[in-house]
């Protein structure tokens, strides 16, 4: 579960598995540095944001509303919550 501190700021829409790539739709701004987790099913891992992509441009920030791709390091599904730390 979520702690106190931590902010949902999206969902997972899609993964691909091939590049290891989670396209996150954000309900909250995110920036490149931060630290996120990402909790669903059996999964819930944390890690910093190294890159982020909008329109395959890389981005450094991006706001609520937005979708972003970014690498993760494990497989996540649709679905699946991230929140900042």
């Amino acid at each position: 579960m979520a702690n106190q501190k931590e902010i949902l700021v999206g969902e997972i829409t899609h993964y691909f598995g091939k590049i290891q790539v989670a396209v996150l739709k954000l309900s909250k701004s995110l920036e490149v540095g931060d630290e996120i987790r990402i909790q669903g099913g059996e999964i819930d891992f944390t890690q910093e944001i190294k890159s982020m992509e909008m329109d395959h441009q890389k981005v450094k920030k991006a706001k609520a509303g937005q979708s972003v791709g970014l690498a993760v390091k494990e497989k996540v599904r649709p679905g699946y919550k991230a929140f900042k730390i």
